[in-house]
């Protein structure tokens, strides 16, 4: 099987190409291909599909084998991989999510290659129950969560999948690693969580670590970025546009008051491409 291995700010996938379905091994696949030393090495495994709604489809399965509803960082990829390999000759087209159906991207094209991929990530959910979790507010805003011996405060976002956002001094040198997986599967979140640590550093510009659900510690979280972005208006830490900066780079969010809906700008790379046995 062809793949082509890409990233959007460091958060990588293997990109397959050419399916006309999601594979039955897919979640075997990608535990095994996704492995940092026994295999390709990536955050997930993407299938771009046919899609009868949209130019394209896309699937995502994470590297523990669970499929993840959406993924900002992969829609870049996916919009960036049809336009250079020729499929899509369009600078604006459409692609089909699990969770939030048919998404918009525009492209910024150099020298015939995409650079930059603005997303249309779609209104954000802010109701406890659909988000879910297991509180029936709207909005899950500045709410107390204990877990570990420790108290945080939580603001909670879906994006299409869901994200608690906390706020703590430091982002860039909190201890990921030890409250990530903790929070993950607090019983707050029944479906588990993407856990953001965000420091708002002032109105236009956010710092921020992630936790993704089912893949742990990556370099960037295009959801997530835009979660915390919205989590961020709704405390009045920001302005509804903001730079959300990233281990990875940075990403350029805008909530915008017209059609509530969150549009995310940022870019994606191809790093190589290969075969391997199925």
């Amino acid at each position: 099987m062809q793949f082509t291995k890409m990233h959007g700010l460091g958060n990588d996938f293997i990109v397959v190409y050419g399916e006309q379905e999601l594979p039955l091994q897919a979640s075997e696949w990608a535990v095994k291909w996704c492995s940092r030393f026994f295999g390709i090495g990536a955050d997930g495994l993407v299938f771009i599909l046919p899609s009868e709604q949209a130019d394209f489809k896309m699937r995502i399965i994470n590297s523990d084998g669970s499929e993840a509803e959406q993924c900002g960082n992969a829609i870049r990829c996916v919009a960036k991989y049809v336009y250079d390999h020729g499929y899509a000759d369009r600078e604006t087209l459409t692609i089909e999510t699990v969770s939030t159906g048919v998404q918009q991207v525009v492209l910024t094209v150099e020298n015939g290659l995409v650079s930059q991929v603005r997303v249309d990530m779609g209104e954000p959910v802010l109701d406890g129950l659909l988000i879910p979790t297991v509180l029936d507010e709207k909005p899950v805003q500045n709410q107390l969560m204990e877990a570990g011996g420790a108290a945080f405060r939580f603001t909670a976002v879906s994006m299409g999948n869901p994200h608690c956002v906390i706020y703590v001094d430091n982002a860039a040198d909190f201890d990921l690693d030890t409250w990530g997986p903790i929070l993950e599967v607090h019983p707050l979140f029944p479906n588990k969580t993407n856990v953001e640590f965000a420091t708002v550093l002032d109105r236009s510009r956010i710092e921020m670590r992630v936790w993704e659900r089912g893949a742990g510690p990556t370099l960037a979280c295009g959801t997530g970025a835009c979660a915390t972005l919205v989590s961020s208006v709704l405390n009045g830490y920001t302005g509804r546009e903001a730079v959300v900066s990233l281990k990875g780079g940075d990403l350029w969010i805008e909530w915008d008051e017209r059609d509530n809906r969150v549009y995310m700008t940022g870019p994606a790379e191809t790093v190589f491409t290969g075969s391997i046995q199925v």
